[in-house]
Formats: C-alpha cells, sequence, structure tokens
C-alpha cells in the first residue's frame, strides 16, 4: 500500500512540473541563445563520445597484450 502511495504522489507532482511555464528558455528561444547552449552541449557530448571510445581502443590493446 505505501508503495502504490508513493507511486501516485510522484505521479500526480510530475504532472504539475510539465504545466509550468519556463521563461528563462522561452527567453533564450526568443533571442536564438537557444542554438548555442544546444551547440555546447552537443559539444561536450561529442567529447565525451570520442573519449570513451579511445579508451576502449586501448583497453582494449593492453587486454590483447596480456
Amino acid at each position: 500500500m505505501k508503495k502504490i502511495f508513493s507511486f501516485l504522489v510522484l505521479l500526480f507532482t510530475s504532472f504539475n512540473l510539465f504545466a509550468q511555464e519556463i521563461e528563462m528558455a522561452d527567453k533564450m528561444r526568443s533571442e536564438g541563445k537557444i542554438w548555442v547552449v544546444v551547440g555546447v552541449i552537443t559539444i561536450v557530448f561529442i567529447g565525451i563520445i570520442t573519449y570513451l571510445v579511445l579508451l576502449d581502443r586501448k583497453i582494449s590493446k593492453i587486454e590483447k597484450n596480456l
């Protein structure tokens, strides 16, 4: 019963979060700055993926030598 109550409380609070307007995002969208944010996030994501691929190659090379 406690799990069901907790689930329902979390469910209804999440609906409230979707209904809120975010002024900062609207302002950034109207000024075109949102694309700067998207670009920075994309560059960081690509950097992390590149690092993980290179790290995987190094680890695979070390495993083959052992």
